[in-house]
């Protein structure tokens, strides 16, 4: 594997790095060892090819999964290609590959061609409005991917809205299934599913994971093993996609589209069902419901219980008729709402509801979620796969047990040497953690400031203090600055402020327009600051110049407001444990360290991550989130970082 991987980098024009052949061979032995590997791996350390070599050397099928769409687009389009040709002439080394995504994220062929439901089930045409001409393009370039063979991926779409890709692509409720469509063989989702079939490597996304391998709906091709990059976000992604909203909405237009199909007055008693259901939630404050009010759950119940009728009246369709599109679609979504009412109505002790008041254009809701999820991980995923996790940032306060404890491997299980031989034992996960380290010297390239001096952020916004010393600082760096902050309120507030006493400087804010022109006006011009929120902690790659200075305005706690991490904090001092430090804490600490991770991108980059929350030093649980940090030269000295900053910008 080792030589493959030499041949790989060597025909790719780059060099080996120490961390990259140490994290692959750590694979490598993961996975014929059916060990599971945690491994901590800076950016920059080539990881990407650490794990896709072995992946392609191992003798069965590997998934490799990642958080992001950018992500996945750069091992399809990038990596893959690139890795397949640089070792094309290995034997015997099988180098297919698929992708796999979700039903939506395919044009729907049947709903292209026959027509869109509307709310009472009977197929439409041709779509009405201001977006019409929108979907007709949308509809053509469908019709072109089918006849060139290409894969009617949404990604490869022309720009359009949510809105207008859901007039041409299908949920899995509304799908007919390929062996009652008519174009069930030429289907993008078919095709995509059948090459997964026939390939080595399987790329997809946290999301369709949980779905196959969790909640036990077979999305994927059987597999022998899994790959997770992006790993710190993996809790988050398998939560989202275990959790359920049900509006009024939802359960009226279900009751609507039944009206064709159902006889009796069963539809109509799931419209008086939402009826009972508005009122309820107009009754109820919008918050975590630790006990559900009596009103909420006899509408729960009602709307469960009439939608349960409801299926059961729908026709009955015989071997010989033809596909009922319509009736499909509209009896998929009456199953989708007795099936989150029963959910929600059943009370779960391990699981949590609350009711969002909605916004503009949104209705008030309610939602579900798991309380946690690591224990479906462990027994759905870990018991039975070989699972390797890497991350930049998978050690929160120096260690792994944080983020490992949160997918369902336990500290305790932890091996410290990866050489010793342990025997299978009945529900234990053996894991091996490792940290590559990172080809930067971060003492020698990056300083992180704390402003020590500064107040301790209020609940109101940033104060006259913190706005004088995000001006100096950006002054200092004539530009150059990614401000990251925890509202948007801030980073108006924060924009405005430089706009007005700093006129010279160019000042984007997140919202002026959309984030890739943001990026490129930033990139192409060094006088700048980019002020924005929490994609922008994430997911913004800026090296160079451009970015000298990283601000954060507060440490990134969830809002004490927020159902499930509040839930999930009682629930950990319930048990024993610190709920503030196993939750708010690590949370915090995560997204700190993706945050200060937006400074140093390559090898030549210098320049200053600013925090503007004194709680890092003065707090006890400061040194926990400072080591979280990449390991940069730490300070509290305000006048040494604006001499520091000066001196960069003048280089």
């Amino acid at each position: 594997m080792t030589e493959v991987l030499a041949q790989a980098v060597s025909a790719l024009g780059g060099a080996e790095r120490a961390g990259q052949v140490e994290m692959a061979e750590a694979v490598a032995a993961a996975l014929t060892g059916e060990r599971h590997l945690v491994v901590q791996a800076g950016t920059g350390t080539g990881k990407s090819l650490a794990y896709l070599v072995p992946a392609l050397v191992h003798d069965q099928r590997v998934v490799v999964a990642t958080a992001t769409l950018a992500l996945q687009h750069q091992l399809v389009e990038r990596d893959l290609p690139r890795l397949v040709e640089a070792v094309a002439d290995v034997p015997g080394l099988d180098t297919s590959y698929a992708v796999l995504k979700g039903r939506s994220n395919y044009a729907c062929l049947h709903r292209i061609r026959e027509g869109v439901p509307d709310d009472q089930g009977t197929l439409v045409d041709v779509p009405i409005g201001s977006m019409a001409e929108k979907v007709l393009e949308l509809r053509s370039w469908a019709e072109e991917e089918h006849e060139v063979g290409g894969s009617g991926e949404r990604d490869a779409a022309p720009r359009h809205t949510d809105r207008e890709w859901r007039q041409v692509s299908v949920g899995h409720r509304d799908c007919l299934g390929a062996q009652k469509c008519p174009y069930g063989t030429e289907c993008f989702v078919e095709l995509a599913r059948e090459k997964a079939h026939r390939s080595h490597v399987i790329i997809t996304n946290h999301s369709l994971l949980a779905i196959d391998a969790i909640e036990g709906v077979p999305m994927i091709p059987d597999y022998d093993a899994v790959v997770i990059d992006e790993a710190h976000e993996l809790s988050a992604r398998v939560t989202q996609a275990a959790t359920d909203e049900l509006s009024v909405p939802d359960v009226e237009r279900a009751a609507r589209r039944s009206q064709r199909h159902v006889d009796g007055p069963q539809a109509d008693d799931l419209a008086d069902a939402a009826g009972a259901l508005r009122s309820a939630i107009e009754g109820a404050r919008p918050g975590r419901f630790v006990t559900t009010p009596d009103e909420v759950a006899d509408a729960l119940e009602l709307v469960r219980d009439a939608a349960r009728a409801c299926l059961s009246a729908y026709p009955k369709g015989g071997a010989d008729d033809g596909p009922d599109a319509g009736m499909t679609q509209a009896k998929g979504s009456v199953q989708e709402v007795f099936t989150i009412a029963e959910r929600m109505a059943a009370g779960a002790e391990r699981d949590v509801l609350w009711l969002n008041e909605g916004g503009e254009r949104i209705p008030p809701r309610l939602c579900v979620a798991p309380l946690e999820v690591w224990g479906q991980m462990r027994d759905r995923l870990l018991a039975d796969k070989t699972v390797v996790m890497t991350s930049a940032t998978l050690m929160l306060g120096g260690d792994f047990g944080a983020v490992a404890t949160t997918v369902g491997l336990k500290p305790s299980e932890r091996v410290l040497d990866a050489d010793v031989e342990i025997a299978p034992e009945e529900g234990v996960e053996p894991w091996v953690g490792l940290d590559v380290g990172s080809p930067f010297d971060y003492r020698q390239q990056g300083i992180v400031y704390v402003a020590r001096h500064l107040p301790p952020p209020g609940r109101d916004g940033l104060m006259p203090a913190h706005l004088d010393e995000i001006v100096e600082l950006v002054d200092a760096a004539e530009g150059r600055t990614l401000g990251l902050f925890s509202s948007r309120r801030a980073a108006e507030a924060a924009a405005e402020a430089g706009r007005t006493r700093l006129p010279h400087l160019t000042t984007l804010a997140q919202g002026d327009a959309q984030l890739p022109g943001l990026a490129r006006q930033f990139v192409g011009d060094p006088h700048t600051r980019l002020f924005g929120t929490l994609s922008l902690w994430q997911g913004l790659d800026v090296p160079g110049d451009t970015c000298q200075l990283v601000l954060i305005d507060r440490i990134p706690f969830p809002r004490p407001d927020d159902p499930l991490m509040s839930a999930r904090q009682q629930a950990a001092d319930k048990a024993g444990g610190n709920g503030f430090m196993q939750v708010a804490a690590t949370h915090a600490a995560l997204l700190l360290a993706q945050g200060a991770g937006r400074l140093i991108r390559t090898t030549s980059d210098r320049g200053v991550v600013a925090i503007l929350d004194s709680r890092v030093s003065t707090a006890r649980y400061g040194s926990f989130l400072m080591n979280s940090l990449p390991p940069m030269w730490p300070t509290t000295d305000a006048a040494l970082v604006r001499q520091a900053l000066r001196r960069l910008a003048g280089s």
